[in-house]
């Protein structure tokens, strides 16, 4: 892929989550209040409600989740909506994750999500004929867009058409042609930057009556005034909330988002400031303005106005069923965007690349001036001119050392967000980081992470001091205490007021030994510590254990509990299990979501290994074994290229061949009843 397309798809990722961040804390709040409270909102205000800027938000975990049915069906075109149904169905976590859960009949997505689950196909899901007349028209269509718009740059009829099967999923009619009209722009302003010109290409794939009515008559008003606060109080009038039907409908938000590109300009600062300002749907509404202007004006344009980039860092959360890859940042999804894209153009996918490459202009990664820095920080800012992450140091000597750190799992004010965090780390012990550093002459440099511990306080790992350019580290054991940041440390014996470039920072691969033993639960009264939060569960019930180490409980069918992220990829993984009353429980290997995955199963008298791909469950072995058997089970599954093995208490239980995953995380499942496990552990498989 071009550069300059790559760097564009960048600022439209950057644009979404500014926008998302920019208008999240006064989401739903009127036009009104905003203005008697704050008035023009110009920058996070974020502050001022005492929240942090980046927390878990639908509006970000929708289009980034969603987006994942193209990779995971192996990039089709075109797209089929049921496809998008069951990519809804492995990465949602019941009740948890992504979605507004306000309730079948009045929440659309969740309506939809039933539907699916009781299995309905997309986009019957999604339809007027089986939600009625308002539901489908609501907002959602338009919000999880983006990212398959992105996939086409200069191609409005592929975006056209993955826009329409992906919102058919759970929306129909005028907010599909709403959501069509915004990702025909996105995917054209990859080489057109006049907003009426792009109006009028993307209206060329609207149908819908109402809607060309709407837009032609707010550009006649953006039209007659350089007033947006005019052109807001008609729409208001004509278009507002009380003129439609739903809690949240599409035509008026639409006509916000409308506004800000018209009436904005070229400033990407400004255009956020209307659509936030305007009200109603705030952040859905400066996260599609965001993302198009992101796009359409580049990187430059972002960094015009307020500095919006420096207070985020790339940094984000995409909330599913996969837990480490909720632990993510722009530059890690513009590289998913620009995959897709060059596999629909039939280019080659890209080599891989370090997790940490700092990919673009101004790309930090979450990195900054670790907040868990000891004494005097000699680490004055973090830049980047495209070619690695400058740090620029000031007073660095003896006594007085730098540190930079990202986060490799959920921040501890995650849990502030009113939709659930749910997360595993992205970094394990017994795993192996690997960082390329240019630095001055004489300063030093260590890896090192902070862990949670078992009562969710903080604690410090270190690896050794190098002033070789290329450092190396094995996370340490931590008897399952998940690692919090991972940093690098700077020092110097003689002063140094200086830059150091760090060029990569890159792990990959199941870790060499991870472990939990025993039982780390310490009070009944705290049964979430970090500890137990890095897995992620769709099981019913699920915590440590007051004997053994964590307990699963489920009443149906598919309770799946999961660590570990796609690094993942040979190893064994194996627990000592107690089975309570159920119909079946055992092991989870390479799970890329809760409804894709391997599974080493006790069903009964039989020994099984299955593979489920969304709805379809196949047994790859089935083996009896001895019913009589008293107490716990050791159940040992492993995972060597398409080599699958069971063992069970020390002897073979059942061999398969497949190589339907590659890699994935791993963890417990339990059918319709409880299983307790003591201990678990993974070992790769080199």
């Amino acid at each position: 892929m071009e550069r300059t397309i790559e760097e564009k798809i960048y600022a439209g990722v950057l644009g979404k989550i500014l926008g998302v961040y920019h208008g999240r804390p006064v989401e739903g709040w009127s036009y009104e209040r905003i203005m008697e409270t704050f008035g023009e909102i110009d920058y996070f205000v974020n502050d001022r409600m005492k929240l942090p800027i980046v927390l878990p938000d639908d509006d970000i975990s929708g289009t980034f989740a969603f987006f994942r049915a193209l990779e995971d069906n192996g990039y089709p075109a075109p797209l089929d909506p049921a496809a998008v149904g069951r990519t809804w169905l492995n990465y949602i976590v019941d009740e948890k994750t992504i979605l507004w859960w306000g309730g079948l009949g009045r929440s659309t997505e969740h309506t939809a999500y039933l539907r699916l689950r009781d299995g309905v196909p997309a986009p019957l899901s999604g339809s007027h004929d089986l939600n009625g007349p308002w539901m489908p028209a609501q907002i959602g269509a338009q919000i999880f867009m983006d990212a398959f718009a992105m996939a086409s740059p200069g191609d409005p009829d592929r975006a056209a058409q993955m826009v329409r099967a992906a919102a058919s999923v759970s929306h129909d009619g005028i907010a599909l042609d709403a959501a069509v009209l915004l990702g025909t722009m996105e995917a054209l302003a990859f080489g057109e930057p006049d907003v009426d010109r792009l109006l009028d290409a993307g209206l060329r794939y609207v149908s819908d009556r109402h809607l060309l009515r709407v837009v032609g008559d707010i550009r006649e008003q953006c039209a007659a005034t350089d007033d947006w606060h005019r052109v807001r109080a008609w729409i208001a009038a004509n278009h507002g909330y009380a003129h439609y039907d739903g809690p949240c409908h599409i035509v008026p938000n639409h006509a916000v988002v409308l506004m800000a590109l018209l009436m904005a300009g070229d400033d990407f600062g400004r255009s956020l400031t209307i659509a936030t300002t305007a009200g109603w749907d705030t952040d859905c509404n400066a996260g599609n303005v965001g993302c198009l202007n992101g796009i359409r004006l580049g990187l430059a344009a972002i960094d015009r106005g307020p500095d919006l980039r420096g207070a985020v860092g790339d940094y984000m959360y995409v909330v599913t069923a996969d837990g480490a890859a909720g632990i993510t940042d722009a530059v890690r999804e513009t590289r998913a965007v620009a995959a897709a894209a060059d596999a629909l153009n039939g280019r080659p996918q890209p080599a891989r690349r370090p997790k940490y490459g700092f990919d673009y202009p101004g790309s930090v990664q979450g990195f900054a001036p670790c907040p868990r820095h000891d004494g005097r920080q000699a680490v004055a800012r973090l830049t980047n001119d495209g070619s690695g992450l400058e740090v620029l140091f000031h007073g660095l000597s003896r006594g007085i050392s730098g540190s930079i750190s990202t986060p490799v799992f959920v921040e501890p004010f995650a849990a502030q967000s009113s939709f659930a965090m749910v997360a595993s780390p992205t970094l394990y012990p017994g795993q192996t980081v690997t960082a390329e550093i240019d630095r001055p002459t004489g300063v030093r440099a260590r890896l090192y992470a902070v862990v949670y511990g078992r009562d969710d306080e903080t604690l410090r790992l270190d690896g050794p001091w190098s002033e070789e350019r290329d450092l190396l580290w094995t996370v340490p054991d931590t008897n399952g205490l998940p690692l919090y940041r991972l940093g690098v440390e700077f020092a110097s014996d003689g002063r140094c007021d200086g830059v150091a470039t760090v060029r990569s920072i890159d792990w990959s691969g199941a870790p060499a030994a991870y472990e939990i033993r025993g039982m780390l639960i310490k009070s009944i009264w705290n049964l979430t510590p970090f500890w137990v939060r890095a897995w992620v569960s769709s099981a019913r019930h699920f915590a440590p254990d007051f004997k053994y180490t964590l307990c699963i409980s489920h009443p149906d069918g598919n309770g799946v509990v999961t660590t570990g992220s796609r690094d993942w990829d040979n190893y064994s993984v194996a627990s000592s299990l107690d089975f309570s009353i159920n119909d079946g429980a055992g092991l989870v290997a390479r799970a890329r979501g809760h409804r894709r995955y391997y599974a080493a199963m006790l069903r009964g008298r039989e020994a099984l290994i299955i593979r489920r791909r969304d709805d379809e469950v196949t047994v790859l072995s089935r083996v009896a074994i001895d019913p009589d058997a008293e107490g716990k089970r050791d159940l040992q599954f492993s995972l060597a290229g398409d080599r699958l093995t069971l063992k069970v208490d020390g002897k073979p239980a059942g061999e398969a061949r497949d190589a339907a995953f590659a890699s994935g995380g791993a963890g417990f499942i339990v059918e319709k009843g409880t299983v307790v496990a003591d201990g678990f552990l993974v070992h790769a498989i080199r």
